[in-house]
């Protein structure tokens, strides 16, 4: 492949106004993910050390792999809902290595209002269990919830992607065969008492614990029954008697070791075959990307120069380069995976659709993944255009890219308006994962 001969000034003003605006939004950004993963009221931090429980991120410290990478999945979810009290939605969801095996891991913050689900939280912990199902992710649940928000109910339960498809998804995986494995660390109330059953292995702490449909106050109301949670559904009540966990642990730092031997026996899956080769940095420095990115989202820039600095080699054989040329498509190696680019330099016209189209349809024919590189007004509007069938021409390059059988992945480098956010493989077409550049936007 041909290395993209950059013509960037790095030295120019605008390079340089770029970049310091860029990176002020990477810092504010970074300063918000830092807030949500550590910053709780004291109140919570102490309610936690007199529970002897540790804060989630110590979980992760201590169930993932030293040294390892963790993809975090969704951090601001719900930061703006809630009145601001949700950090995360209460939620940690990612990817991460647990015994040499990649898995999903899906974790209860009790720092946040017990770990209460909220309607994100619910929608959070679907997304991460539909990305382990498409992507045959096993997963390891960390269990601390006291179960739905009441007040907020009714946005819980019954619709599609409500708590049920979390089971749902939960029951797939299993029909797959990717197996799971729940660590009880707190209670897990009502529908929460079924992630720990549906899993195939579980893992409960002592004392702490606690595995029930209806908590102490709701059997007594409901039963007139007086009963302790641990009596109800603790430790003892479900390695002993019930068989509903597999595994007792005397407190946290034993039940991640369990989860951990418990990982460490599940088959190491087949990859899918992808073509691969030895992964080569970017010719041109990645940093350089802030100084590329505009600082006014009405400001066009060329995408090539952004994907010089993301692939292997910054090599890139580029697809029809002379025509269309709104649309830069073409094949390139990340990591050492090839892959094929579809990237916007302009507004999808008639010409850029159909090539778009027809290269989708190239990479699926290869077994080539797609990454959408997203910068996109939309698709071309007038009289002339739709005399020459704009919205066909668009619906033929939306159906290539529902059709598309290989993996997909979508980054919004800077504007995603309209139509266009279709035709790229925006979030209802079903991309493996979404990117989302700080100062994007989506309308």
């Amino acid at each position: 492949m041909k290395r993209i001969d950059s013509a960037l000034d790095t030295g120019s003003t605008e390079f340089q106004a770029n970049r310091l605006h860029n990176l002020a939004l990477s810092r504010a950004l970074h300063e918000q993910q830092a807030a949500v993963r550590h910053e709780r009221p004291a109140r919570d931090m102490e309610r936690l050390a007199r529970q002897n429980k540790l804060f989630v991120r110590d979980r992760l410290t201590r169930l993932l792999d030293p040294g390892t990478p963790f993809l975090e999945l969704s951090t601001l979810a719900a930061n703006l809902d809630y009145d601001g009290e949700v950090p995360g939605a209460g939620i940690v969801t990612g990817i991460g290595i647990v015994s040499g095996r990649e898995v999903m891991v899906h974790a209860s913050d009790a720092s946040v209002k017990g770990g209460a689900w909220y309607p994100l939280s619910v929608k959070k912990i679907v997304r991460a269990t539909d990305i382990a199902v498409e992507n045959r992710l096993p997963m390891v649940h960390l269990c601390d919830s006291a179960g739905g928000f009441l007040p907020l109910q009714a946005e819980l339960f019954a619709d599609r992607h409500n708590a049920g498809r979390i089971f749902r998804n939960q029951s797939i995986l299993s029909k797959m065969g990717v197996p799971q494995v729940a660590v009880v660390l707190g209670h897990c109330t009502a529908g929460g008492a079924y992630v720990p059953a549906l899993s195939d292995y579980s893992v409960i702490v002592r004392g702490n614990g606690a595995i029930f449909l209806g908590g102490p106050p709701l059997v007594k109301a409901a039963t007139g029954e007086e009963v302790s949670a641990d009596e109800l559904g603790g430790c003892d009540v479900h390695t002993r008697v019930s068989g509903t966990a597999d595994y007792p642990a005397s407190n946290e730092f034993e039940a991640f070791a369990i989860a951990r031997d418990v990982v460490a026996q599940w088959k190491r899956p087949t990859k899918a075959e992808v073509e691969w080769q030895e992964p080569e940095a970017p010719l041109y420095d990645p940093a350089e990307l802030y100084g590329i990115v505009p600082r006014d989202i009405k400001v066009q820039f060329d995408m090539r120069e952004v994907i010089a600095r993301m692939v292997d080699g910054s090599r890139f054989h580029e697809y029809q380069p002379a025509y269309a040329t709104t649309l830069v498509c073409g094949f390139a190696h990340l990591w050492g995976y090839k892959i094929g680019i579809l990237a916007n330099n302009g507004v999808l016209f008639n010409e850029s659709t159909q090539k778009g189209a027809h290269f989708i349809q190239l990479c699926n024919q290869n077994r080539t993944p797609l990454v959408f590189l997203q910068n996109i007004t939309g698709f071309m509007v007038g009289r002339d255009y739709e005399k020459r069938g704009i919205t066909k021409d668009g619906a033929k390059m939306i159906m290539a890219v529902a059709g598309s059988e290989v993996p997909k992945f979508t980054v919004i480098c800077n504007g995603s308006f309209g139509a266009g956010n279709y035709g790229m493989s925006g979030r209802a077409f079903d991309p493996r994962f979404l990117f989302m550049w700080p100062q994007s936007q989506i309308s």
